[in-house]
Order: structure tokens, then C-alpha cells, then sequence
């Protein structure tokens, strides 16, 4: 079977699979491929966005992370379709009236002839509104074929472009339609690692949702699909599983199916239950052996009555710990949930609130010769620029003065104020208008390394895209029953035990 986009890649966007398209930085979109043609649009399949249109075509068998400029998409055959439906009602018509050159006398024409006229002249004014570079021919082929590949060349327009990423978990978070609140990069990025998921395990996951935390978990537990010869090296080796559940039928539905587009299906297996009242219980032999489970559920502690190891058909792994997590929003919900932490055996129990704050770090270029250019600061960068710009002002408003008549002045008297003033320019430097100014700066701003240029600056982000919750951190320890001890007593001795707990207290 064909691996999953999320897990590996492939080196450029191909047609029918998923991309992600960076508008800016808090702005994704995700879309799916294809090479078809769209109703209403000569190039294809086309994506519309407020940095401009984006045919399919330019999109597919692009490098991930290219730079992808916006097209000039025709959209003319939409406005044909109204002229073709305008066409066939006139063409019902069973006869037109017309009146005779030189007579007041109006003979009934046949329908077939009037007919065969309107026809011809709605096909003239067809022909005229079609533009130029796009065949006739792809428009019958869409109408009478259906889907087909664009023969059409997209046009590159003035301005907009977009980024072109390949499907992650972090991606696809961003981008994700939220159904429900869903767990951000910062918190499951923290869950995961305190859990210890590795490529391998077991994990449950309740509270599914949007499936944000689902496509990173499987990500993370993924060690190749069941089915895969391949991944099959002459022993049983276990392949990471996410048991994932959701109480609400709409969003396992959606959730399923993005599931299966995506090509997780192999690895999540979503279950439409409600948790706290049916539990975790599974009908699959042998037992899931789940090591990690995270909770996003409104009274995660009326889940823990399922999470023991006495419970028949237990999903828990009897031979290792199992690290849990809650996700609560509320500190009542922290509460209660430690305190039936405690009451069912769990240990280590500790909460943790991740802040997580973004630092936008980057150039600023402060001075007169930043005049012009983009994102920077262009006031006077020192004192000895800002009297060297003062002079130039005061230069340009004497000039001024000279070259203007004075009321009351004869032709004589202004003609020798204009040679005087002459005869200044020529000792005082030419000042360059604003206009001469912004063209040399960017003159200027091409041969810089604008790169090393300006103090280093940071601040913090005003606002945090993220779900502030409480995650309690426990752990279940392995089972232990009187056959271990027995079997940990013959194959370590009582004796050595002892002498080294003895030994451990007189040290100290």
C-alpha cells in the first residue's frame, strides 16, 4: 500500500494527494490536488485566495516549499452558460413576426427559420466574448466529456503569491477546520514526550475531536503498516497503534474520512463510544498491550474506573508502566481527576500549564538612506542626519525665496535677484528632489547586504493561538504478583537483597 503523505512525503506535490498552501504565517490552507478540469474555469482546477487565483497546474510536481505565483484565470465560461440557456429558451419559440421593407404588413415567419437566425447570430456574439487563447474545443469537451486535463497555460499575474507545503502534523494543525477546540503544536509536541510514545506503542487516545492530537500521535508511534512485507524481517515485530475514541457520531464520521484520505487508516482506529460509560474494552485478541493514554474528555476521572488492570479484556500492557495524561481546561477538573487518580493506584501524579509564547526576532534599519524601501524605520537615524537633511530643506526654500518676485518689485530688480540667485547655485551644492532621492536609495539598496545591516530586535507575539488547559501527568505501575517476587527472590537471592538494602541505609 502506499505510505502516507504525513509519514513519508514524496519530493513534490503530485496530483490527487494533499497539500498545504502557506498564505502567511498564521494563515493555511489545506486542499487536495488535482489535474482536472473545474466547471467555470478554462486552466482547471482552480484555488482561490486573497493573494490570488492558483491553477492546479502550477501547483502539481512543484518541490515542496517553492514559491508559487498567483495566475490570471478565465473565467468566461460561466457567462457563456447564461448565453447558452438564453439561447435555447428563444429558440422555443414557435414563430416571430416580420414586417415587410416598404409594407405596415407583418407575415408570420416559420419557427425553423427564425430559429436558424437567432442561432447564427448568438453564436456571432459568443465567438466575440471568447478570449482569445482559449480553444472552443475545451469548452464542448468539458460540457460532453466531462473531466479532462487543462490544455490551457495559466498566465502569471501582476502580484501575489503563495508557499507550497508538504502535509504535517504541525501543518495540518494550523490549518485543520476546527470542530472542536483542538490540542495546538506547544501541548502535544509536551504530552507526547512526557507520555514516552515511541514508534511501536500502543496509545489511547479519547476525546478525538478535530484530530489534531491524533495525527501527531500517529506519527509518533509509527514503525510501518501490519500489511507490509517489506517492513517483515523473520519475526513478529509490533507496529504502533492509536486507539482513538469520540462519543460524538458526526465528528467520527468527518474524522474518518480525513482518516482515510490521508492514508491513516492502518494506524488510527477510530471508535465511535462514550468512553465513561462503556469503557475501552476491545475484542481483539491478543489485548492492544497500551502503554500511553491521553484524555481530552470534560470528567476524564469517570474514565479511570476502565484504565485498571483488574478490569476484564484490559487494553493496559500487564508487563510495562503506563503513563496517562488529562487535558483540563477548569482546575475543579484537575482536582477531581487527582484525587481518582489516587484512589485507583496511580503514582507520580504532577500538573503541568504550558505557556508556550512566540519571539518574533528580526533586523531594524533605522536612517534617511532607508528612505523608500520596505519595512524599516525612515527617520533620521543620528543628529549629524538630520541637520545634514535640516540644511538641505533650508537650502531648498531659499532657492525658493530667490526665484519668486516679491510684491513691489520692477522687472529690473527681479531680473537681478534671479542672476544673483544663479550665481549661488553654482557655489552651493545641486539639492536632488525627493523623487532623485527614493531612485538612489534603491539604487543604493540592490549592492547592500541588507542581511548583516540594522540592530538585532525582538518581541513577543500579543496574542497566542492556543487552548489554555491543565495537563495532569501519572503513571500505573507494572502488575506485580507473588510469582514475580518469588521468581525475583531465585534469581536474585534474599540474602544479597537484604545485605544491599543494609548497606544503602548505613551509607545513609
Amino acid at each position: 500500500m502506499s505510505s502516507s503523505p504525513f509519514f513519508h512525503p514524496p519530493p513534490t506535490a503530485l496530483s490527487d494527494s494533499l497539500a498545504i498552501l502557506y498564505l502567511k504565517r498564521d494563515s493555511l490552507l489545506p486542499l487536495t490536488l488535482r489535474s482536472t478540469a473545474d466547471d467555470g474555469y478554462a486552466e482547471g482546477a482552480v484555488t482561490n485566495t486573497r493573494f490570488g487565483s492558483f491553477p492546479h497546474t502550477t501547483l502539481i510536481d512543484t518541490p515542496w516549499g517553492s514559491q508559487i505565483r498567483a495566475s490570471k484565470v478565465d473565467t468566461g465560461t460561466r457567462g457563456r452558460k447564461g448565453k447558452q440557456q438564453t439561447s435555447s429558451s428563444l429558440q422555443s419559440t414557435d414563430a416571430v413576426p416580420r414586417t415587410t421593407k416598404g409594407s405596415n404588413v407583418s407575415e408570420a415567419v416559420p419557427a425553423e427559420e427564425s430559429t436558424k437566425k437567432r442561432k447564427q447570430d448568438e453564436q456571432t456574439r459568443v465567438a466575440v466574448d471568447v478570449p482569445a487563447k482559449k480553444p472552443k474545443t475545451s469548452q464542448t469537451q468539458s460540457r460532453e466529456q466531462g473531466p479532462h486535463q487543462s490544455t490551457i497555460v495559466p498566465r502569471e499575474a501582476g502580484s501575489g503569491f503563495v508557499h507550497i507545503l508538504p502535509p504535517t502534523p504541525e501543518a495540518w494543525t494550523a490549518s485543520l477546520d476546527h470542530r472542536t477546540q483542538v490540542v495546538y503544536t506547544p501541548d502535544y509536541s509536551y504530552v507526547l514526550q512526557r507520555l514516552r510514545v515511541r514508534p511501536g506503542d500502543s496509545m489511547i487516545e479519547a476525546g478525538a475531536g478535530s484530530g489534531s492530537f491524533t495525527h501527531a500521535a500517529a506519527r509518533a508511534v509509527f514503525n510501518g503498516y501490519p500489511e507490509d512485507p517489506s517492513q517483515n524481517s523473520g519475526h513478529d515485530k509490533k507496529r504502533g497503534q492509536i486507539y482513538s475514541y469520540e462519543f460524538h457520531e458526526p465528528r467520527v464520521e468527518i474524522l474518518q474520512k480525513e482518516l482515510i484520505e490521508h492514508g491513516l487508516e492502518k494506524v488510527v482506529t477510530l471508535t465511535h463510544r462514550d468512553v465513561c460509560d462503556a469503557g475501552f474494552a476491545r475484542e481483539q485478541t491478543p489485548a492492544p498491550g497500551v502503554t500511553a493514554i491521553f484524555l481530552d474528555l470534560p470528567a476524564p476521572w469517570l474514565a479511570l474506573k476502565h484504565l485498571a488492570r483488574e478490569t476484564p479484556n484490559t487494553p493496559l500492557d500487564p508487563t510495562q508502566p503506563v503513563h496517562i495524561c488529562t487535558f483540563s481546561p477548569c482546575i475543579e477538573q484537575v482536582m477531581a481527576t487527582v484525587s481518582a487518580l489516587r484512589r485507583a493506584g496511580w503514582l507520580g501524579i504532577s500538573m503541568v500549564e504550558v505557556q508556550n509564547r512566540r519571539i518574533d526576532v528580526r533586523r531594524e534599519r533605522v536612517g534617511l538612506k532607508e528612505e523608500g524601501l520596505r519595512g524599516v524605520n525612515a527617520n533620521a537615524g543620528s543628529v549629524d542626519e538630520a541637520i545634514a537633511r535640516l540644511r538641505e530643506v533650508d537650502a531648498k526654500l531659499a532657492t525658493h525665496h530667490r526665484n519668486s518676485r516679491e510684491p513691489g518689485w520692477s522687472d529690473e530688480t527681479h531680473a537681478t535677484a534671479k542672476s544673483d540667485a544663479a550665481a549661488d547655485q553654482t557655489n552651493t551644492p545641486k539639492v536632488s528632489s525627493k523623487q532623485q532621492r527614493l531612485e538612489r536609495n534603491k539604487r543604493e539598496a540592490e549592492e547592500r547586504k541588507l542581511y548583516k545591516e540594522g540592530n538585532v530586535v525582538h518581541r513577543t507575539e500579543p496574542e497566542v493561538r492556543t487552548h489554555t488547559s491543565y495537563l495532569v501527568f501519572a503513571v500505573l505501575p507494572r502488575a506485580w504478583s507473588e510469582e514475580d517476587e518469588a521468581r525475583c527472590v531465585s534469581q536474585w537471592g534474599s540474602s544479597a537483597t537484604a545485605s544491599g538494602a543494609k548497606k544503602s541505609l548505613n551509607q545513609v
